[in-house]
């Protein structure tokens, strides 16, 4: 006969809080240990991190793990924010759900069905190549957000057809390969925003395995492949009747989290049966992400081998039209920077924001990258370094129109030193970012 673990009369304060939260803390704790033991990496305490993959961003120091703390392992960290996080107990088969141990999973005995979590990101070109390339613009450009009614010469007629199709983009594509090349993974065979997406969502996958096998992390691309449709219907197939969709942007805009979300109702109208479903909202102004953000800059300005005079927070520019149909992207990313400039105590003339990546002759949002960083140069200024908000992996406008072509000019112009802080991508900070904003919204599924 074997015995039963004890069930204890009567919870604590402590063990009040949300059962799902603390049993997640433990498995994440848990996970990130199983995830650095598999790596063969021997650090244990988390501002330590193992080597970054390629394009990972440096090593960070946030308040998860203070300059003067001794080491601590994941467990410690985690407990900082879920004190009273339990131990995880194994389920008794044959004992009812309310009579199972503090720290069960009910999901185990109920045989309850799968929770799909979907981190989707923006796509990227499967090859350099201008045939692939033309491919990928053309799924993006057939996108009704990505050109809107403006001109009566973009409404979707057969003229602008023409036009976008057999000119605009082809000229695009052959114009794109040389920047494609310069940012290509030649070591797994692709754009480093598809590495960085696959890796987030791998590292995911470890941290959450503790919670068990019904909770399932897979990833995709608005554009291009792996896409949306496909990988909504392997959760499913996988028994998934619950999905949290994470799009990895910061801020909302049409151009991204809204085309996210275009793309999987366009998927569940097909559906008889529908799972549950929920999107994660924007981070832009959440407190970790703002503190993250500035220990990101802190650690990557320690680096370089200069003070910057002034330093550019840069982010994808839209058309004014978007704005006035009533898109939030503008102010969310003023309420970001304005956020950071307040926790690093610097005003506007030491941060400014700025706006890249142009397309056409449409309004565009003020001021442009570029045009700043030539200014600037001219000015006399002859530091700069450069942070990107907008992105949580860096892709070819970060690390070719910006890091590249924005030190040619700034160079070009009088400057003499000019650095591009990475963004957060799959290192040990942001992956802990990601897993606390997947948490919130997966109260209540497990």
């Amino acid at each position: 006969m074997v015995d039963e673990p004890l069930v204890p009369s009567a919870p604590s304060e402590e063990s009040k809080r949300s059962s799902a939260e603390l049993v997640l803390a433990d498995a994440i704790a848990q996970g990130l240990h199983r995830h650095r033991n598999a790596a063969g990496n021997e650090a244990t305490a988390i501002n330590k991190p193992a080597k970054p993959a390629i394009f990972s961003s440096p090593d960070i120091v946030t308040s998860f793990d203070l300059p003067d703390a001794p080491a601590r392992d994941e467990t410690s960290v985690l407990r900082t924010h879920f004190p009273a996080a339990p131990s995880l107990v194994p389920l008794v088969a044959d004992k009812p759900v309310a009579e199972q141990p503090v720290g069960g999973r009910a999901s185990e005995v109920l045989g309850a069905a799968n929770v799909g979590v979907l981190f989707v990101n923006l796509g990227a070109p499967v090859a350099a190549k201008s045939s692939v390339i033309l491919r990928f613009l053309k799924e993006a450009f057939s996108d009704p957000r990505v050109i809107e009614n403006g001109s009566s010469f973009w409404k979707p007629t057969f003229f602008r057809k023409m036009a976008v199709n057999c000119l605009v983009l082809p000229v695009r594509a052959w114009r794109g390969v040389p920047s494609y090349r310069k940012i290509w993974n030649q070591d797994k065979h692709e754009l480093p925003l598809t590495t960085i997406t696959r890796s987030q969502a791998e590292k995911l996958t470890g941290i959450f395995e503790p919670l068990g096998k019904h909770l399932i992390v897979d990833w995709a691309m608005r554009y291009a492949e792996p896409s949306i449709a496909t990988r909504l219907s392997a959760l499913i197939a996988s028994g998934c009747d619950r999905i949290l969709v994470v799009p990895l942007y910061p801020q909302c805009s049409s151009l991204t989290t809204a085309t996210i979300c275009d793309e999987v109702c366009r998927f569940f109208i097909g559906l008889n049966r529908q799972p549950a479903l929920r999107i994660m909202r924007a981070y832009y102004d959440d407190p970790h992400y703002i503190e993250l953000l500035a220990s990101s800059l802190k650690a990557g300005l320690k680096k370089f081998s200069f003070e910057p005079d002034v330093i550019l927070a840069s982010y994808p520019d839209i058309s004014k039209k978007y704005l006035r149909s009533g898109d939030p992207y503008a102010s969310q990313c003023a309420t970001t920077i304005q956020l950071l400039r307040n926790y690093l105590k610097v005003d506007e003339k030491k941060l400014m924001m700025t706006y890249h990546s142009r397309f056409g002759h449409a309004s565009w949002l003020e001021p442009a990258t570029i045009k700043t960083v030539k200014a600037l140069a001219k000015r006399g200024v002859k530091s700069l370094a450069v942070v990107l908000p907008g992105f949580s992996g860096d892709g070819l406008e970060t690390l070719q129109q910006v890091t590249l072509e924005a030190a040619r000019v700034f160079k070009r112009n009088g400057g003499e030193n000019f650095a591009a802080v990475p963004s957060l991508n799959d290192s040990e900070q942001g992956i802990l970012l990601i897993t606390r904003l997947a948490m919130r919204e997966l109260e209540s599924w497990v």
